[in-house]
């Protein structure tokens, strides 16, 4: 396909296809079905030398390629969180796609940088955020997570260790919840801190972080001459979606010094709902957030939506600035490869504002309002049935349980049936669920937020979970 007239067939004709996978996407199972291998070993060792055409790679697509897919648009989704996409988004991406712009300052496209300025500037609006926050488009949390860690480690030492490195430097300390996603202590490996200097606080019934308990860790630290740097609070943690006591948190932080970061990767488009945003009570006091629109707010992946409060540390932490990018624009523009680790950017904030004037505020209010709703009514169904426990608060979309029908207490045994029960539904290929540790206890994890699920979806999760677990008795 080397020319544009068969592009443009070709291309009419995988729309179609898209358009008709998600019509369809219920009847493939969710989970992909393949066993390890089964994909290499029908894919050639060696690339071909001359070229194929695309009747023919779109057919090994679909014979190959599809089979071994995990269908995370498909409704019965509810594992993991959810990593969604919608019509606008997927649009979005192909212009992106057909562009194909390298948006790393405003000169090299500058309506990519300026669409991205007034993007973020909804986001924070509408979610809830501080108004002197601003914001920039990352690939995801993570690395959102290290680049807070890396401006918080120069904005503690005037900037000495990008220039000298750690030599004379004191030894700094980090601290999470026992909760906290794995990404905070990949962050501090990566940036230089080394593990054994973070901190994992307690956490109380609701796995939430104890405030009382981080400042006794930070006090101790202190009296042994190590150096607090830096706090991440979690508004939805990985495993059960508690929120940590941002308030509580962020007069610790400002009473000992401490730079605070707040991971609300998932709950984040929640804030969206103003009833919600007590859940971020504190976060002015917050030097920087992030959350993620490819996570809850219907953006295909990868958006995340990353922000500062003092946005000269983030740029000071990152640019250099090498004569062949100098540009006479200075400083009347954003030049984003300075807000973060990738020189590189592509043109994210394209369908972020597709999704947004195409949806609505009011609408992604409603639709995310529902998830949570039915996620309720999923919590009230385990919590009515004596065979079930609920082993977490469910604040949002997220439900943590586990099966015990004859009320057991060995966890060894509770954990083999549970584990059992989980693959027995995944299995099934009609709906897909996933699992965590809590408490020592394995417990199972059911999501409710795909763009494409209704109610009857979770009703039909419940059955599908139920079904599996009376074949285990």
């Amino acid at each position: 396909m080397t020319n544009l007239n068969d592009f443009r067939a070709h291309g009419h004709q995988l729309i179609d296809w898209v358009a008709d996978y998600f019509e369809n996407i219920e009847a493939y199972p969710v989970q992909s079905q393949v066993a390890p291998g089964d994909i290499l070993q029908q894919l050639p060792p060696a690339a071909p030398a001359l070229g194929e055409n695309f009747d023919t790679i779109f057919s090994d697509f679909q014979k190959i390629i599809l089979p071994g897919i995990t269908h995370w648009q498909h409704p019965g989704w509810h594992g993991y969180f959810t990593a969604n996409n919608s019509y606008p988004s997927v649009l979005a991406e192909l212009l992106t796609a057909a562009l194909g712009a390298q948006c790393m300052s405003w000169s090299t496209s500058p309506a990519a940088t300026e669409l991205e300025q007034r993007v973020m500037e909804w986001l924070r609006d509408i979610t809830g955020l501080p108004s002197h926050f601003s914001g920039v488009i990352q690939d995801t949390a993570s690395t959102a997570t290290l680049v807070s860690l890396l401006t918080a480690r120069e904005s503690k030492t005037n900037f000495a260790i990008n220039t000298g490195g750690f030599k004379n430097q004191p030894s700094f300390t980090i601290y999470c919840s026992g909760q906290a996603h794995s990404s905070i202590e990949r962050a501090v490996k990566i940036a230089g801190f080394g593990r054994d200097s973070l901190r994992k606080i307690a956490v109380d019934s609701k796995f939430a972080m104890l405030p009382g308990a981080l400042e006794e860790a930070i006090i101790s630290d202190l009296s042994s001459g190590l150096v607090p740097l830096a706090v991440t609070a979690a508004i939805g943690t990985t495993g059960s979606t508690a929120v940590d006591p941002l308030k509580e948190i962020g007069l610790i932080c400002q009473k000992h010094n401490l730079w605070l970061h707040v991971d609300a990767a998932w709950a984040g488009s929640a804030m969206l709902l103003p009833d919600l945003r007590h859940m971020i009570e504190g976060v002015e006091m917050a030097d920087s957030y992030v959350f993620n629109p490819h996570k809850w707010m219907f953006t295909n992946f990868d958006a995340s939506a990353y922000f500062v409060a003092d946005k000269a540390a983030l740029i000071r932490t990152f640019e250099i600035l090498p004569e062949y990018l100098k540009t006479k624009e200075g400083d009347r523009v954003n030049n984003y490869r300075d807000w973060g680790i990738q020189l590189g950017r592509r043109f994210r904030a394209l369908k972020l504002w597709f999704v947004i004037r195409s949806y609505g505020v009011d609408a992604l209010r409603q639709i995310i309002g529902n998830h949570i709703g039915w996620a309720a009514d999923f919590e009230h169904w385990v919590q009515e049935d004596a065979q079930w426990e609920l082993l977490a608060p469910a604040p949002l979309a997220t439900v943590c349980f586990r099966y015990n029908p004859h009320h057991i207490t060995d966890e060894v045994a509770l954990t083999n049936l549970n584990q059992q029960l989980l693959e027995s539904v995944n299995r099934s290929g009609k709906i897909f669920i996933s699992h965590t540790t809590l408490g020592a206890k394995y417990t199972l994890r059911m999501v409710v937020g795909q763009t494409h699920t209704q109610q009857h979806h979770v009703a039909q999760a419940w059955e599908v979970i139920k079904e599996a677990a009376e074949k285990l008795k």
